[in-house]
């Protein structure tokens, strides 16, 4: 991480202001983005994932998914929303890079928003561009720290998060 690249960081009390934090994020992602979710265990990336996925609507009909689990064992969920698809990866099982040709990983980059636990998992496949956000814990016990790094489009389009 260079300073240059660096574009936010947030100490948060407790996984409510994570929360907030993942819903106001939500408005800025577009199709095609990739966020690389990056955390020891239990850090919060998965309660950031399903605040996230909780902000965009749901489709017209269909009522807001509450229980948005964490992909450990399929490795893979996706969720549509009224506004685009979100691809939710948990690649802590993942071997090679290359198995994540079969969870559809060439879809996701293309046609959603996709959240990647485990990023380093993907190697040489992991996008170009993509926006990183690290969690980890702050002082005291539900504190969590959030960092936020990414190049000049994602500093541009993020800078009213961080003003």
């Amino acid at each position: 991480m260079t300073a240059e690249n660096l574009i936010g960081e947030i100490a948060f009390a407790d996984e409510n202001e994570t929360r907030e934090f993942a819903q106001r994020l939500a408005p800025f992602l577009q199709e095609g983005d990739v966020l690389a979710l990056e955390g020891d265990l239990g850090a919060g990336k998965t309660a950031f994932s399903r605040a996230l996925i909780n902000a965009f609507p749901a489709m017209a009909g269909m009522e807001q998914i509450e229980e948005v689990p964490s992909p450990t064992f399929t490795l893979v969920q996706i969720y549509d929303r009224a506004e685009r698809q979100i691809w939710h990866f948990d690649l802590y099982r993942l071997e090679d890079p290359e198995e994540a040709y079969e969870l559809g990983i060439e879809d996701a980059f293309s046609e959603g928003v996709s959240l990647i636990e485990w990023p380093d998992r993907l190697g040489f496949l992991m996008p170009r561009g993509h926006l990183e956000v690290k969690l980890s814990y702050g002082q005291g016990e539900t504190a969590r720290r959030l960092t936020v790094i990414g190049g000049p489009k994602w500093r541009e389009r993020l800078a009213p998060l961080f003003s």
